[in-house]
Parts: structure tokens; sequence; C-alpha cells
């Protein structure tokens, strides 16, 4: 199995098969619409190291600002801000919001590369005010990279993409508050049931939906999150609502006949998704999420920016100390 130039982070015996290397046009497929089936059918989950070329390739492709830090900045500027530290004694940036990060699959020496990775990207991006899935993303990217610089650098390209049209990771916020909001409207129109429960169960429902992106960005098993994650880097943000309202629905149909206290509801939603295995599978989930009809995404677009506004009109624009 040729995976020692990607697998320097990885601990194999939580990986589950790194696989043969198989031949597979999406190296070399430009066609979208290919792409997204062959995404959506895990055609690169069986490999490890072809699933890191696709990365690569897929990573290269985003449109970027013209100024985005890369590979050499990193070795550049790693010196500087870790020093002689130990990079765990290093205080993660506020933006994460106390996120812990996510160990997955990873290596000790993974773990503390996902910490100077993140530290470097505070330095590289002020303008990241509010990002708590990255260090699910950095973690997530890792596992794929040859070397730490690398996964410096396609975290860097996903942050910097400048494509209006593939939006990928909320940095604000305000960016993130209104993709909760936006997620609330999705849920009361695609999962009625679920979204009545929600309302019935819990004192304030927006709270219990301001976690959705940390149901697939820190709840979800390895397993699952890499392959929204391969689907994520083709089709962009819409993937993370579907496969979230998806989640909602499982999450009903289990527990629709229990009990439920309004005050757990978000500890019960967290602890449905971290053991999901016991009831379904990464393909099951996925092919929920892709049998919801969602809007286009042009009105996922125009609900985003009507949410945005809204917020914006209340004077909500940075996270209010508790």
């Amino acid at each position: 199995m040729d995976d020692t130039e990607y697998g320097r982070f990885v601990d194999w015996d939580k990986m589950e098969g790194g696989g043969q290397e198989q031949k597979s046009k999406a190296l070399n497929c430009t066609d979208f619409q290919e792409l997204k089936q062959m995404a959506r059918q895990g055609q690169w989950a069986k490999s490890h190291s072809l699933r890191a070329k696709v990365y690569q390739k897929l990573i290269k492709e985003i449109p970027c600002r013209t100024v985005t830090p890369d590979a050499s900045v990193y070795r550049d500027i790693i010196g500087k801000i870790i020093g002689k530290r130990s990079a765990s004694s290093l205080p993660l940036p506020e933006f994460v919001d106390d996120r812990e990060i996510p160990s997955y699959c990873l290596n000790s020496e993974g773990i503390g590369a996902v910490r100077k990775i993140i530290l470097c990207i505070s330095n590289q991006f002020p303008d990241i005010s509010f990002c708590p899935v990255l260090p699910s993303l950095v973690a997530l990217l890792l596992h794929y990279s040859p070397g730490e610089a690398e996964c410096f650098e396609n975290v860097s390209r996903i942050l910097a993409c400048n494509d209006p049209s593939k939006r990928l990771v909320d940095q604000t916020f305000l960016a993130f508050e209104s993709s909760c909001m936006t997620f609330g409207d999705l849920a009361g129109k695609y999962c009625q049931g679920p979204h009545k429960l929600m309302v019935a169960v819990s004192e304030d429902v927006l709270e219990v939906y301001s976690d959705w992106q940390r149901w697939i960005f820190g709840e979800l098993p390895f397993a699952y999150i890499i392959r929204v994650f391969d689907v994520f880097l083709v089709e962009g943000y819409k993937v993370l609502y579907r496969v979230a309202l998806a989640l909602l629905k499982f999450f009903h149909k289990v527990r629709a006949g229990q009990p439920m206290e309004s005050n757990n509801v978000k500890r019960d939603i967290q602890m449905f998704v971290r053991d999901i295995k016991k009831c379904v599978s990464p393909e099951k989930l996925l092919e929920k999420a892709f049998s919801i009809r969602l809007f286009s995404r042009k009105e996922i677009q125009l609900l985003q920016m009507a949410n945005e506004k809204a917020l914006q009109q209340k004077g909500i624009t940075v996270k209010q100390k508790r």
C-alpha cells in the first residue's frame, strides 16, 4: 500500500483500510457533473493516496485571492510563531470558539501539527473573526497531506476562495449566525416533522440549530465526515445543509417516541451524531441527504443574504460574551 507519502500524520490502527490505489478518471476529469457523481458515489474513498491526490487537484482548482499564502510562507513563519515552545502549550485563537481539535485518525505528531497550522492561519488571515470549523478542517486535510506546509497551503486556499457562487467556510460571526438562521428556514420547509419536534421540546430552536455545523465538523465520526468532505470540495457549502437536514431526519426517526427534555436537546443530537454508526451507514446518510429536494444554490444565497441583513439591522455582528 503506497500511503507513506500521505500518511505521515495518520494512526493506521484507527484508520479503516488504506486500500490499493486504483486508476481513477477523477484525476483528469474536467466535467463538473461527472465529478459530482464520482464524489457522491465515493469513487476515491477506497484508496488513501488516491483521495489525497484528488484533494490536491480539487483544492488547486479553487479560485483564490491573488495573495494567498502557500507552503513556502508556512516554512518562513512557523519558526517565528512557535519558536522553541511546544505547540501544545500555545492557546488556540479566539475565533475557533473554544472548539477542541478533533483527533479523528491522527497520530500524536498530527494532533500537534493541527495546532501549529491553526496558529499560522491566524497569523496570515487577520480578517477571520469567527471560524469554529477550522480545527476540524485542518485535521481532516492533514490526513491527506505529505507535510504541515502543504496542509497549510490547502487550508489557506479554501479560506481564500473568492468565487461568490462557491461559498466554502464561514469566517465571521455574522456569516456563521446567518447560516444558522438559514438552516432553521430550511428545516422548517424540508423537515417539518423533525422541526415541529425541535420547536416543541426546545426553549429556543435557533439555539439548537446553532450547532448544525458542529454536528458535521466535530461530532460526525471520521468515516462519515470524510465522505461528506469528498462532496463538499466538489459542490461547496450546500452539501453541508443537506447532510445536517438528513441528520435531523434520522435523529427524529430514532428519537420520535422517546421523551426529551428541553435543556438536553442539543446534547442529545450531539450524542446521536457521535454514535451514528449504530443506526446509519455513511452511504445511507449521503443517500438521504441527496434525496432532499432542496432550494437552488441561488435561492439559498438570497436567503442567507436576507438573514445577514436582518442580523445587521438588529446590530448582531459579533458573538456576545456569555
